[in-house]
């Protein structure tokens, strides 16, 4: 890199006159040796200096005595934190409120006022079937259906496609009543979540526009039309069933990375509780997503597909952002970010300034090749057991 530099600098000698330059292009001849003897440069950067010189600046009331005016500041400042630590224990002191401290936390809160709508048929079908094939107590119901349309079916017992449609098509009814029929008896072990998920939820359904999630705030694209910011991008690795073509009767199940867009926000009501989840508009795998040559991957937001399977929990998905490619302006380049944790947080912990945690620094240049088999950071599906997403208790807590 160091004899490229030079030889770069050398070629623009041929183009541009001497006044062009100056010390800042004679340092990038230094920079190399520059990192080699003192490492990487947010070690021994500025920065924090020049922000607290603008805490100065704001210090200033009166211009032809600056350093008094800074002087006399700074003294109340520390005064006033000396007393709030030292001296009023029982006061409160300015900050972050309790009540935002422990939203953070629970993070389980809307952002939004709720929309009432009324959701019948498919749509509602998909939902509720989305938290039951999320729901541990679940699985083995699943299991036994399965078992009972290979016994009724046995001319299909072998084609698991089939298989899998007719039990995401029949599962809820018949789950409906296998519970039914097992609470009827006084030693059943039906557990009491899977006594209101068997009723299925109401036709009455709340939408919001932004919901809080493990310290993360998601968007609805049509809130992000009208914000400055975006947060309604949403990445999910899950166990898929991949189907070759429309006459492959036996696909195989693998790991598959969906990239979308949150259209809705729901919270199904089941009474006595209720479940955050998300209706999104997914990218198509095959002809809306591609890598290129340097290892980033793009998406066409304009290709939708998986129209059958739009729901996902809100804690099976992770945010990122979506970049317009400038040379093509219906790609978009994934941009990933790390994620906002704050589990585990104690009652008067304070919350601190969120640190993104810098790459350790390598000597040498990285390899492009190693760019093109970038995953998630942890596979997460639509099954996964000990993860039901997110739960949240009803006031009443009775039927209404």
């Amino acid at each position: 890199m160091q004899a490229d530099l030079v030889v770069t600098v050398c070629l623009l000698e041929k183009y541009f006159p001497p006044s062009f330059f100056d010390i800042m292009i004679h340092l990038t001849v230094h920079l190399v040796r520059e990192v080699k003897l003192c490492g990487p440069v947010f070690f021994r950067w500025m920065y924090p200096f020049e922000r607290y010189m603008k805490v100065f600046k704001g210090w200033v009331r009166c211009r032809r005595h600056p350093e008094g005016c800074i002087a006399e500041c700074y003294i109340v400042e520390e005064a006033v934190e000396f007393c709030a630590e030292r001296m009023l224990d029982d006061a409160t002191t300015a900050g972050i409120p309790e009540s935002c401290k422990s939203t953070v936390r629970n993070a389980t809160t809307p952002l939004s006022g709720a929309t009432m709508i009324s959701v019948y048929g498919k749509e509602l079908h998909q939902a509720h079937l989305c938290v039951l094939q999320n729901t541990e107590d679940a699985t083995p119901y699943f299991t036994e259906h399965l078992e009972l349309l290979k016994l009724l079916f046995p001319k299909f017992s072998k084609n698991r496609k089939w298989l899998k449609d007719k039990q995401n098509q029949t599962f809820a009814e018949w789950l409906k009543e296998r519970v039914s029929n097992e609470l009827m008896f006084a030693n059943n072990k039906v557990s009491e979540t899977m006594r209101w998920l068997a009723g299925g939820p109401k036709n009455e359904v709340p939408t919001f526009s932004g919901y809080q999630v493990n310290g993360v705030d998601f968007n609805t694209k049509e809130r992000d039309n009208v914000r400055s910011v975006q947060n309604s991008g949403v990445f999910l690795q899950a166990d898929a069933m991949q189907v070759s073509s429309a006459r492959d009767k036996n696909p195989r199940t693998d790991d598959m990375d969906f990239y979308g867009v949150i259209r809705q926000i729901w919270e199904l009501d089941y009474y006595k509780f209720r479940v955050p989840i998300l209706k999104c508009d997914w990218v198509e795998n095959v002809r809306g997503i591609k890598v290129d040559e340097l290892g980033f991957t793009l998406v066409n937001l304009n290709r939708k597909g998986h129209l059958k399977d739009a729901f996902v929990l809100s804690t099976h998905v992770k945010q990122i952002f979506y970049i317009q490619d400038p040379l093509d302006a219906q790609w978009s380049v994934v941009v990933r970010c790390p994620d906002r944790d704050y589990q585990g947080a104690d009652e008067d912990e304070e919350l601190e300034d969120i640190e993104v945690e810098q790459q350790p620094f390598n000597a040498t240049m990285p390899s492009i090749e190693t760019f093109d088999n970038i995953v998630g950071d942890e596979p997460s599906s639509y099954m996964r057991p000990g993860d039901e997403g997110i739960w949240i208790e009803n006031e009443n807590g009775s039927h209404g």
